[in-house]
């Protein structure tokens, strides 16, 4: 093409763009082309779509427009982050529904605009100079009548003046920083720093999804882990905290354009302009302030070890993990998981992907296919000689002394294995007409089998490898018993790993009680228990894998409780309802399950209810209605009063603990909370207390739509305070309940004074009391509170 040609092609597509090149897309018009950038007002800012580094996809992104090169080469904001352009077709309009969309030769490309409502005929987006690309909608004489979608709600990595760190109790939107996987992938890496969902006033930094790093409760203007926040001459932070929002935001001087906080690929904040770098928790060296970080078991938390670079590759024995998504620091964190592992690289020359070597013949630079950045472990084995013999001295001198504590400490180790491995024995024994032998799997065994043998064995190697060996990134949780892992089978299925802690509260009754139970149990709507472990120490149980983790979490909170509709709810009633009709009244055993709580009730793909946790069952005679038990196991809160003070356990034990349940999902808030200013009033007080007032509905969950049918929801109260009422014998069968919530036709009797529904009086106290008399758990991250009497 010749000059004049391009000349001619440059001034056609100003004229017929005339936009191209302003600060505002307008609904119609044409859209902008790759090749096209928008510039907010003062030109601080642009938008426009690039390539990062050597890679060929394409992204549309904001970036500084300013003097200083360095700022403007990395983008602050990516609109389409994870889906990515592959050629220079992409286009960004304004669609006839008033919606930002991204199209390209091939359609249109999933992006963050997917999060903007439909808007009126008439709207347009505006990239302002505080880097804000805002879409409103127009009034018919121009002006503007409200913001429809911002950019600044949805951040990536980069935190810029006028942007929130927090969350919006109101509609449970979050706003938080997410790394990007390396600097030429945009895409959504490991590391994520946002408010904490406990709705504490403090920052969290998340990495693939457990806590990494807190930065303490804000006070005196600044974070107690990050002070740098508040000594910076630059930006004036401040902290917003109240009934509908807390956030982080800061202001910057306009002579100070250019000030931005980013969340590295490795998880720490480093500067622009800003402060000072902060949450540093790297795999080596001494954590900083607010570090909440585990050493994978083989590597001890000291400055033994450093990794150092080559450029190049290795010829040897190598284990590669193909997932995309996987950072330079996830293949360092693989590397030091593995303890045979002595160097690791990304698969990619653009820094995803990683490689472990467990040994090396040689290494190459010359001629080498991939070029690539190779890390390998050095330790600091090399000491000066002087140390050595000093050493050696020390030792000659002391060996007496040593040689007699190591036959000691030899002979006690030898002892306490000898318990263990009898321990185990006489276990394996006793749960030998449930446990199926891990060699056959593969053999079926007859139907009419009467030993039922539904429970497999599984090796501590089998589950070690299932879970990447206990890694961090596989913990779910951790209760009073243990943590819990998700792991994968070597078939694919994936399963959750209960492994019982040295020092847990639970022991060997509990570990046994829930496999002889679930074994003999099955029902939807119980959970289901696949296997179990038993080596040495090791008391692990296999359970099926619940992907949207326990009702706890969708219920209470704050991003998760608006995916429960009323239907969804309801069905979680009627499962949890029926799980324990099954228990009660047609399973072979009579159980009661003693610990059912909103944490016990696990949800799966479809949110389907499942009852878990049976460690602290207790199983009656077909004629026994009740008993007298001198170990009181549970969580309070859900306790029925005659249980909690005097030990007795009955059907009705868990009616109570359903009924406290069911006015949780109603509510959506906690028993044990306070809901009065002036009394401790729980939430079994408040529903009693409306309900006397003919207001109960004040207690629906907010979240829930005017479209809820508030017939219903009203029988599940009333339901809920019949099954919560102070006497045992006032309190309905499950027969009953499952009638009462079905039968829409039936009318409810009125509920009687609920117990406990006020945590005030001679009773309460005498309840807390007994309960705290002697207690066997203290552990604050129990699911389940033992309690002895």
């Amino acid at each position: 093409m010749s000059m004049k040609i391009r000349i001619f092609s440059l001034f056609l597509g100003l004229f017929m763009n005339p936009a191209a090149y302003a600060d505002t897309i307008l609904q119609g018009q044409q859209p902008i082309k790759d090749w096209e950038s928008l510039y907010s007002a003062n030109k601080l800012f642009r938008l426009h779509f690039f390539r990062p580094g050597n890679s060929n996809s394409r992204y549309l992104g904001i970036f500084y427009n300013l003097p200083s090169k360095s700022l403007n080469d990395e983008a602050v904001w990516v609109a389409n982050r994870n889906t990515p352009i592959q050629d220079a077709s992409g286009s960004l309009m304004i669609d006839t529904n008033g919606k930002l969309k991204i199209t390209y030769s091939g359609g249109t490309i999933p992006s963050v605009f997917d999060s903007s409502p439909t808007a009126s005929i008439n709207s347009s987006a505006t990239l302002q100079d505080d880097g804000n690309f805002v879409l409103t909608e127009v009034n018919p004489d121009g002006s503007m009548n409200r913001t429809l979608w911002q950019s600044f709600d949805y951040p990536t990595d980069t935190f810029l003046p006028g942007m929130k760190l927090g969350i919006d109790f109101r509609t449970g939107h979050r706003w938080s920083l997410t790394s990007w996987i390396s600097k030429q992938v945009p895409s959504s890496g490991s590391f994520t720093i946002g408010g904490d969902p406990n709705g504490t006033s403090q920052l969290m930094i998340w990495w693939q999804g457990n806590v990494y790093w807190t930065s303490g409760i804000w006070r005196n203007g600044h974070f107690d882990n990050a002070p740098k926040l508040s000594n910076n001459h630059n930006a004036s932070f401040s902290y917003i905290s109240n009934e509908n929002e807390k956030y982080l935001t800061y202001s910057v001087n306009k002579s100070d354009v250019g000030t931005h906080l980013k969340i590295h690929t490795f998880g720490f904040i480093t500067e622009g302009q800003a402060a000072g770098s902060f949450g540093d928790c790297s795999l080596w060296g001494e954590p900083g302030a607010g570090c909440v970080r585990t050493f994978p078991h083989c590597w001890k938390d000291d400055d033994d070890f450093w990794y150092d670079s080559k450029t190049g590759d290795i010829n040897g024995d190598s284990y590669r993990f193909d997932e995309n998504n996987m950072s330079l620091f996830d293949c360092q964190d693989k590397c030091r998981q593995n303890c045979s592992c002595v160097a690791y690289a990304s698969l990619t020359l653009n820094g995803t992907g990683c490689e472990i070597w467990s040994k090396y013949l040689s290494f190459f630079t010359s001629g080498s296919p991939s070029n690539r950045e190779v890390y390998f472990l050095q330790t600091g084995r090399a000491r000066k000689w002087w140390i050595w013999l000093v050493a050696s001295l020390i030792g000659i001198l002391v060996l007496p002394l040593v040689f007699s504590i190591l036959c000691n400490f030899v002979q006690r180790k030898l002892r306490v294995k000898g318990i263990n491995e009898a321990e185990t024995h006489t276990l394996q024994n006793e749960l030998e007409d449930t446990i199926t032998p891990q060699s056959q799997y593969s053999k079926p065994r007859d139907k009419q089998d009467k030993k039922l043998k539904q429970v497999y064995f599984y090796s501590i190697n089998s589950i070690a490898m299932a879970t990447n060996n206990f890694a961090a990134a596989n913990k779910l949780g951790e209760g009073g018993f243990g943590p819990v892992y998700k792991g994968t089978l070597p078939g694919g299925q994936e399963i959750a790993i209960k492994r019982l802690s040295r020092n847990s509260g639970q022991g060997l009754r509990e570990f046994k009680n829930e496999i002889l139970l679930i074994a003999k149990l099955q029902h939807t709507n119980l959970v289901r228990l696949l296997g179990c472990c038993i080596e040495g120490r090791e008391k692990i149980l296999v359970y099926e894998y619940m992907p949207n983790k326990s009702l706890d979490f969708s219920l209470f909170d704050p991003s998760t409780r608006e995916l429960l509709n009323w239907t969804q709810r309801m069905n979680i009633i009627d499962g949890v309802a029926q799980g324990l009709l099954y228990l009660h009244k047609y399973s072979r055993l009579k159980v009661v399950h003693r610990d059912l709580k909103a944490s016990n009730i696990l949800l799966d793909h479809g949110l389907n209810p499942k009852i878990s946790d049976f460690g602290m069952a207790k199983i009656f005679g077909v004629q026994e209605s009740e008993a007298n038990t001198n170990r009181i196991v549970g969580t309070y809160g859900y306790m029925s009063p005659e249980y909690a003070i005097k030990g007795i356990v009955s059907m009705k034990t868990d009616i109570f603990s359903f009924g406290v349940l069911l006015l949780e999902i109603v509510s959506g808030k906690k028993n044990y909370s306070s809901y009065h200013l002036e009394r401790p009033l729980n939430l079994i007080g408040y529903a009693w207390e409306l309900w006397m007032e003919g207001r109960v509905l004040e207690i629906m969950d907010s979240r829930l739509d005017n479209s809820s049918p508030k017939d219903e929801i009203k029988r599940c109260i009333n339901v809920g305070l019949l099954c919560v009422q102070d006497h045992p014998e006032d309190r309905p069968s499950m027969t009953d309940v499952v009638y009462m919530l079905t039968k829409d036709t039936v009318q409810l009797p009125a509920p009687k004074q609920p117990a406990f529904f006020i945590e005030s009086g001679a009773r309460a106290r005498e309840a807390k009391r007994e309960i705290s008399l002697e207690k066997n758990c203290t552990n604050e991250l129990s699911l389940s509170v033992m309690e002895a009497r």
